[in-house]
């Protein structure tokens, strides 16, 4: 699995959550919420201080985006695709 995160989602996470070269962002599973991949399930955003055991990353920007080892079984095989709506101005998760 991969993540890949465009360029206008990057700069939005840099701006709302004060990330800089060398912050850390985990994408994490929660109970609760909508995913098209499994039900029940979301998919949830934190700034970290370090990383933890990481199964998939992506650097964008000096900024690392990860997913720890434990949480890969909520993406089902799916690649994380993150890109700004521009509808509503705030980053979407497309799984392919």
């Amino acid at each position: 699995m991969n993540i890949t995160i465009n360029d206008d989602a990057a700069a939005w996470y840099e701006n709302e959550m004060d990330l800089s070269s060398g912050s850390f962002l985990r994408f994490f599973v929660r109970y609760g919420g909508f995913s098209s991949i499994q039900k029940g399930f979301s998919l949830g955003v934190a700034k970290e201080d370090e990383t933890h055991t990481i199964g998939v990353q992506t650097v964008k920007n000096g900024v690392t985006y990860y997913i720890e080892e434990k949480d890969l079984w909520y993406f089902d095989g799916h690649d994380l695709f993150i890109c700004l709506n521009k509808v509503s101005g705030e980053p979407e998760f497309e799984y392919k």
